[in-house]
């Protein structure tokens, strides 16, 4: 990732597959240690290395790949049977759990690395954050394909049993206004149903629309979801750039012994004088600079505009709509 004034670095060589490293006569899935040491280097390679495109990670060889896949598969198989045997099998988590939480704190710490890379110039700050998205996402994509297994045995049960975005006390207290008595399972069922397209809609999605629509919708809300929500490991990630990156760019300053004097009032409904934080400083200025280049603004309006959205921040928050001001205006 770049620093100093946030330009990209100069195209670098695309890294070769990564190879397969030796674990001897070690048993990656033995603990959860011996396994993540196995993974980490494929993850690093993947999300944290140099490529000559911030739209496609680096891959690794695809004898590494498999190894990764059958290693993974063998210790939640492990873990199910210790917990399937154990006494005290109630009081134990699901097994994949201790891998889940390690790979969300991988995701936080890199996130944090590249808002430590952050350039001071308020200017460059944009600059920086649509390539370093765009990079940290394309990581993300695949590495959820590489442990699409945890994917699949450990979030896919979490959100069966209710631990997913959204959950049923999320969506209760709104649906339990509408049900009667006598109502049916079905009838029920189908007004949660409907809850949950709500919420969908908020992210773009339509009724009877492409089902490639509805992943990317449901991708952004999970995205949107509280750390406590067991969610896709793309959207754990971009969770993370979201808490971990963008939130404190966009936090306010509190402000600190500095009360409104009266008789001062906000000029055109705005409060010109208050404090904002770092990201709205950015936007400002990139959108109001004189002699800029006009295709170049619009590109990254265009792309940071993305990132808000699939990241979770929702379409109320006044950078969005800002954002999405800008390109209607200059679209027209």
């Amino acid at each position: 990732m770049s620093k100093g004034k946030g330009k990209q670095a100069e195209p670098m060589v695309l890294l070769p597959p990564m190879p397969n490293p030796s674990a001897g006569s070690a048993n990656p899935s033995a603990s959860l240690s011996s396994l993540w040491g196995y993974l980490l280097p494929a993850l690093n390679h993947i999300v944290r290395s140099p490529t000559n495109s911030t739209h496609k990670a680096p891959v690794i060889d695809i004898s590494y790949h498999m190894g990764i896949h059958t290693a993974t598969y063998n210790y939640f198989t492990l873990q199910a049977e210790a917990i399937g045997t154990s006494k005290e099998r109630e009081r134990l988590a699901p097994s994949g759990t201790d891998l889940y939480e390690h790979i969300d704190k991988y995701y936080a710490e890199v996130a944090r690395e590249m808002l430590l890379g952050a350039p001071e110039d308020d200017s460059a700050l944009i600059h920086y954050i649509v390539p370093c998205f765009n990079r940290y996402a394309a990581g993300a994509h695949s590495v959820n394909r590489l442990l699409n297994y945890v994917n699949r045995h450990y979030v896919k049960r979490a959100v069966d049993e209710d631990r997913g975005w959204l959950t049923l006390s999320d969506i209760f207290d709104a649906v339990a206004k509408s049900i009667h008595d006598g109502d049916t399972r079905e009838k029920i069922s189908k007004k949660l149903k409907e809850r949950r397209a709500e919420e969908l809609k908020k992210w773009g999605w339509d009724e009877g629309g492409p089902a490639e629509r509805l992943a990317q919708a449901e991708s952004c809300a999970e995205a949107a979801s509280p750390l406590d929500r067991v969610v896709p490991l793309s959207a754990l990630a971009l969770r993370r750039f979201r808490t971990e990156f963008m939130e404190p760019l966009l936090a306010v300053p509190k402000m600190r012994g500095k009360k409104k004097r009266p008789g001062t009032h906000a000029v055109n409904g705005n409060a010109p004088n208050l404090p904002k934080g770092r990201l709205a400083r950015a936007v400002k200025e990139l959108l109001e600079k004189q002699g800029a280049d006009v295709e170049e603004r619009k590109k990254l309006v265009a792309e940071l505009t993305d990132a808000l959205r699939v990241i979770g921040v929702r379409d109320g928050h006044p950078l969005r709509k800002k954002l999405e001001k800008y390109s209607m205006t200059e679209a027209v």
